[in-house]
């Protein structure tokens, strides 16, 4: 009988005592469990016919990983404000509360309380209407739809039945709210007569979806705030608005014609939602504001609270929406980055520069808000340019930095856009670039 193939493994006794002291001191589950998975791999390359590797430094590999946290902070060189990959819109500064706190507690009365009075008066302040948050953008739809038309009609001009990203289908969230689409119109041009046309016995929400992500120019036509507010009361029927990015801070001045939350509530839509994480500057929500009544069923379906939020969230909301009321524009990051000036980018980057022993060139380029708002718009700002014979390599070393900096490869060259990188990172991000 021929030797067995897997004869030169070691046992799982004699990779533990190979392992380093530290590694030992590890949980003795956790560490065995490793050298099982290890030693596992190294059969299934035994029998594809390839050489086994490093068995003791690849458990030390894990065993590091299971000691290291994945979830790290970053350098945002990218110059995208709103990167859905780094977390959207980077948060004020707040310290979390540690142990207990009065999420539920009504401190005046000492009875129970809700956790979304800690937002609500703000919003209230802010929006001009009621308002409750529910854990994200694609949540709130879902529960404005499933409490108002589940089992009716939705009536959605075909041009708004979009995809926002990563497969979120407005259809799709209908259908599982239980609601029926009914569209309307053409995908280019919608009038008010469509709605009209469209509404029968079995109409719950009239909805108008912004575009977030994409824009339609040429021959088009959608109805106006005050058209639709008009047919919807005429037929008493609620005028919902998704409005995606959820811009509630007027940034016309720096090129960024979203609509705001407020002026589509003074328009007369009876409900309108919009993601937290994105324009607003804050952790990721769905916010939900509108009339009165509307906001009490909402709230007392019980998916409201399948879909709410935890106490860090609130703290967080709490110290953005504050901000936000007191126009403290400074301790809103994402806010702060947008109103940035190109020339104060280019002071930043020629001072950066100056303490490189690099190559580098300063030039003009172009920031974007991302996270799928405003796809037509940029911002202007300078970049720091750096030629490299392998960018890609360049970059990657970057990446595995500590900590990772990321950046942009355009044209085999490495493009830093100091936008979206925080005043006190600099010093770490001229460390990263001198290595």
């Amino acid at each position: 009988m021929s030797d067995s193939p897997f004869r030169g493994l070691p046992s799982v006794h004699e990779v533990l005592e190979r392992l380093d002291p530290i590694s030992r001191t590890l949980p003795h589950k956790l560490v065995t469990g490793e050298i099982r998975k290890v030693l596992a791999s190294a059969r299934e390359h035994i029998r594809a016919g390839e050489v086994t590797g490093d068995l003791i430094a690849e458990v030390q590999a894990s065993l590091t990983r299971a000691k290291t946290p994945s979830l790290r902070g970053v350098i945002n060189a990218t110059g995208v404000v709103l990167h859905t990959n780094l977390g959207r819109a980077p948060l004020p500064a707040f310290d979390p509360i540690p142990g207990y706190s009065n999420l539920e507690y009504d401190l005046a009365t000492g009875k129970r309380g809700k956790r979304d009075t800690h937002t609500g008066e703000l919003l209230e302040a802010i929006l001009g209407a009621p308002a409750i948050i529910v854990n994200n953008g694609a949540a709130a739809l879902l529960l404005v739809l499933n409490e108002l038309a589940q089992g009716g009609e939705v009536i959605v001009s075909r041009g708004e039945l979009i995809e926002i990203g990563d497969g979120f289908r407005i259809p799709e969230i209908m259908e599982k709210s239980g609601a029926i689409l009914r569209e309307t119109g053409t995908t280019n041009r919608t009038t008010i007569a469509d709605y009209r046309k469209a509404i029968n016995d079995r109409t719950r929400v009239l909805l108008r979806v912004h575009p977030s992500n994409f824009r339609m120019t040429g021959f088009t036509a959608r109805p106006d705030w005050s058209e639709l507010a008009a047919l919807g009361r005429e037929k008493n029927i609620p005028v919902y608005e998704d409005l995606g990015s959820g811009c509630i801070v007027d940034l016309r001045q720096y090129g960024i014609a979203e609509p705001l939350a407020q002026e589509s509530l003074a328009a007369g839509m009876d409900l309108v939602t919009f993601s937290g994480d994105k324009l607003l500057g804050g952790p990721q929500a769905g916010i939900i504001a509108g009339r009165v009544d509307l906001i009490q069923r909402v709230r007392r379906n019980p998916l409201f609270r399948v879909l709410r939020q935890d106490k860090l969230f609130y703290q967080a909301m709490e110290e953005t929406l504050r901000h936000t009321l007191l126009e403290n524009w400074g301790q809103l990051p994402a806010l702060r980055m947008i109103r940035m000036t190109a020339e104060e980018i280019r002071g930043r980057a020629e001072a950066l520069a100056a303490k490189l022993s690099l190559d580098v060139k300063i030039e003009p380029g172009e920031s974007v808000i991302g996270g799928g708002s405003t796809p037509d718009k940029s911002l202007p700002t300078y970049l720091l340019v750096i030629e490299n014979k392998n960018a890609a390599a360049f970059e990657k070393r970057l990446r595995a930095g500590n900590p990772p900096v990321i950046a942009r490869i355009e044209n085999n060259r490495v493009l830093l856009d100091l936008r979206t990188v925080f005043p006190e990172q600099e010093d770490q991000l001229v460390y990263a670039l001198s290595w």
